[in-house]
């Protein structure tokens, strides 16, 4: 190869030219194998059948029961013919598409602008306004239907608004889905929006193209990825969705409550692996068209790109603060109506601002202790949570050998996206329920809530864990080989003090969802496990509205103070962990 001079020395010399220590040392420790590998690779080969045993497993459990009957024989496809066959059943499918369908349609076009604002106007309160729309993740996703019962119930606040239609039934189910899944939209929408070339816009500008021809020529081409994963993500979500549909869906079925029915009401646990199936369908198909478009998403990006800066325009950023305020004010009047009805003695009859909810509702009746339950399994999913997925990811991102075993974790990791929590939790119950399963003693206790829950929500935080640590140099591992530093020890003094913002975020995430989740556990608690969500979900179908009010303003309020925790430890505990960065 050519020297500076111009210049080429011979490969021979190249080969005999000593090289330098370090390098010789490096070279070792990439060829030789330490004990402390022979620790790795029983770690990664325990993830690996971890994930086997609590994902895979429970799902091919369901597989089988699909295709076979009460008394285990092989039918084959026979429970599918018959299901599809039941025209009440039938229904329930076009029941479940239509509603997608229409929460899709609404939401992504509100979103949208929400986070075209947000990004592309000079409008003031912008982090305000971003933190406001955050607050239906805050709270399980049936407290909205409890609130727009109140609003446009029977006896509701606003019912002449719908012209004497009923809000139970699809108007209901379809509203409260918007509410529940504007937030996961608009996260995507405002990431997509804000990896705009900011070049292009100027290119625009310098010609003369008008606003609205920006919009459509560069705006909406280079979101385009973002605006189809938001709709996956909406109308997956709003399919596989069960709380919403038990509160104020009525007499309007879908297939979510058909497995809920077949499942505790009937028994029938063979044709609920058939409409389980069925949920999966469409979770699977969202999961590899959103697999295939964040590849190309990827290739879009330019390393040359300016991020984009708005500038003032008094007209557009005053109709975007009045949209942005409206939604926002929408928002707080949801969750506003759920606090309050926690509050009142007898709605609508006494409207009296009375603590009963709270005390003889939840404290003197018991139920307060699913919401300590609640906060238990939070604790639980956090501390194994976090070990678990960011110490699996870190195995297969950072450590040597077993190359093999790598992409099966990789794959399995992925696996629970595409996995509705209702299907994952009735698999637990096949699979863990059997009586030649070893580990059926799993089944009723705390510990199978917080293994569901953690493969429930394993492929986000993984993929948040390996986010962080591609930023890292695979030098700090091939160093710490080098010198024989165990694997453990570079983990523990440099990758988590470097991670320690992702571990932060994933410990929040974790935590919001064992609080709020109710899809993946109301198949597998028992009388000394009830969770917070799930009390709150019987406590309505009882027609205790102000005790399921109360539960649910208690777990908005405690996962509101897990934010705030948060937002305060990245900005103390980090200044101490992250010190190096400002070096």
């Amino acid at each position: 190869m050519p020297d500076g001079g111009g210049m080429s020395r011979p490969a021979s010399t190249l080969g005999a030219m000593p090289l330098p220590a370090t390098a010789n040392t490096a070279a070792a420790g990439r060829q030789q194998s330490h004990w402390h590998d022979r620790i790795a690779h029983g770690l990664l080969l325990l993830v690996c059948a971890g994930l086997a045993v609590f994902l895979l497993m429970p799902v091919l459990t369901i597989l089988v029961q699909s295709v076979q009957d009460k008394d285990g024989a092989f039918v084959g496809l026979r429970q599918f013919t018959e299901y599809m066959a039941t025209p009440a059943l039938r229904q329930s499918v076009f029941n479940t598409l239509l509603v997608a369908v229409s929460v899709t349609l609404l939401v992504i076009p509100a979103a949208f602008t929400f986070a075209y604002a947000l990004t592309r106007s000079m409008m003031p309160f912008k982090r305000f306004f971003r933190t406001l729309s955050l607050i239906p993740i805050l709270a399980p996703s049936l407290l909205a239907a409890i609130s727009f019962i109140q609003w446009f119930g029977t006896q509701g606040v606003l019912k002449g608004l719908l012209g004497g239609a009923s809000i139970y039934g699809p108007i209901g189910i379809i509203i409260s889905e918007c509410y529940a899944v504007f937030p996961h939209a608009l996260m995507i929408l405002i990431t997509a929006l804000s990896l705009a070339d900011g070049r292009l816009y100027e290119v625009a500008e310098s010609l003369g193209t008008s606003r609205l021809r920006k919009f459509h020529t560069i705006t909406l081409p280079g979101a385009k990825y973002g605006l189809i994963s938001a709709a996956l993500v909406v109308f997956t979500f709003t399919v596989n969705d069960f709380g919403v549909p038990k509160v104020i869906g009525g007499d309007f079925n879908v297939l979510a409550i058909d497995v809920y029915q077949l499942v505790i009401g009937q028994q029938n646990f063979n044709k609920g692996a058939v409409v389980s199936l069925l949920l999966l369908l469409p979770a699977l198909m969202a999961f590899a068209v959103d697999f295939t478009i964040r590849r190309k998403l990827q290739s879009q990006l330019s390393a040359r790109a300016v991020p984009f800066v708005p500038k003032p325009h008094r007209m557009f950023d005053s109709l975007m603060f009045c949209y942005c305020a409206t939604v926002c004010l929408l928002l707080l009047a949801v969750l506003g109506m759920a606090v309050y009805t926690s509050f009142i003695k007898l709605w609508p009859y006494n409207l009296t601002l009375v603590w009963d909810h709270y005390y003889f509702g939840l404290v003197q009746d018991g139920i307060l202790e699913s919401y300590f339950n609640s906060l238990r399994l939070a604790a639980y999913v956090v501390a194994s949570g976090i070990v678990l997925i960011f110490g699996s990811a870190y195995l297969v991102e950072k450590t040597r050998g077993m190359d093999a075993a790598r992409p099966v974790i990789r794959l399995l990791a992925m696996l629970p996206m595409g996995v509705p929590g209702l299907v994952l939790g009735l698999g637990y119950i096949m699979f863990f329920n059997h009586p030649a399963n070893p580990l059926g003693f799993l089944y009723g206790s705390m510990a199978i809530l917080v293994l569901s829950t953690v493969v429930h929500y394993f492929t986000s935080s993984y993929l948040t864990a390996v986010t962080a640590l591609k930023a890292i140099d695979n030098e700090f591992e091939a160093v710490s080989a080098s010198l024989k530093v165990p694997f453990y020890k570079t983990f523990m003094r440099v990758t988590v003090p470097v991670c320690l913002p992702a571990i932060l975020d994933i410990g929040r995430y974790l935590f919001i969802n064992a609080m709020t989740t109710i899809s993946a556990v109301v198949f597998l608690y028992s009388p000394d496990t009830t969770l917070a969500s799930v009390a709150l979900l019987n406590l309505e179908a009882e027609g205790k509205i102000g005790p399921a009010a109360a539960m649910g303003t208690l777990i908005v309020l405690t996962s509101a103070i897990i934010c705030l925790l948060y937002a305060l430890a990245t900005r103390v505990l980090l200044k101490k962990a992250q010190r190096w960065r400002r070096c």
